[in-house]
């Protein structure tokens, strides 16, 4: 027999709760029919929390009790509920298989075949490219998190505002291929200083700092990931320039 489920969650002109449609998702994943009710005002919401006296919508009822929230209900069905504190790859993965991806799509483009030495310059180019996105839409957060550990940003304030504009000046470069006597230049030296500031912080000073290589509100730890970013760099660049002589 299919149990039934109450579920009020707030839905207005205004504002519907993302988080009563994600346990109104979660309560039909696990079979069970729901009985929505929805609330449709901010004062129909207010005499609701009053009632039953809680502080939060959504709220789920069970066979007549309470279940709670979506937390809540993700701790009843014994679901890993996010932490948002939680240290994750997760972010620094995605860009890494997007920006591989974008390589193999380009070359298929460009030559009618996958893996080509254009292939890994431009998964490095575009890496750089995502990586400076990241940077350059929360400027002031990587500026807060890049001062803790980056060398020259730590006597040069204002370098950790010119880092992101540099790594995406570089990467676009190295995407077209001009202009290499600035790209590889200007790649050879960020890459360096942050190549030297990650190995003093993590593996000299044994620091625990979260990485800024991904914006200013990452949960990267700062160790092996961001090193492989600045060595990327060193690497494209020395190539780009062996490769001009």
């Amino acid at each position: 027999m299919t149990q039934t489920a109450q579920l009020y969650r707030m839905v207005t002109d205004e504002h519907i709760c993302p988080y009563g449609l994600k346990s109104k998702d979660l309560l039909e994943r696990k079979g069970f029919k729901v009985d929505d009710r929805p609330l449709r005002s901010r004062e129909e919401t207010d005499a609701f929390k009053r009632e039953h006296g809680v502080e939060t919508t959504p709220q789920t009822f069970i066979d007549g009790e309470r279940i709670g929230g979506f937390d809540d209900l993700q701790a009843h069905f014994g679901e890993k509920q996010h932490d948002p504190d939680a240290v994750s790859y997760q972010p620094v993965i995605a860009i890494f298989a997007v920006a591989a991806l974008m390589a193999l799509a380009a070359s298929w483009a460009a030559f009618g075949t996958l893996l080509t030495v254009r292939t890994a310059e431009w998964f490095i180019a575009f890496s750089m490219c995502i990586l400076a996105i990241q940077k350059l839409q929360d400027l002031q957060g990587f500026q807060m998190m890049f001062i803790t550990y980056d060398l020259l940003a730590m006597r040069q304030i204002r370098y950790a505002k010119i880092y992101p504009f540099g790594e995406a000046l570089a990467g676009v470069l190295m995407i077209s291929g001009a202009l290499t006597f600035l790209s590889a230049p200007v790649a050879l030296f960020i890459g360096t200083v942050g190549a030297v500031s990650v190995i003093k912080a993590v593996y000299i000073d044994r620091r625990e700092l979260k990485c800024a290589c991904v914006g200013g509100n990452s949960n990267v730890p700062l160790g092996f990931i961001s090193l492989t970013e600045n060595l990327m760099m060193v690497a494209m660049a020395v190539w780009m320039l062996a490769r001009t002589m």
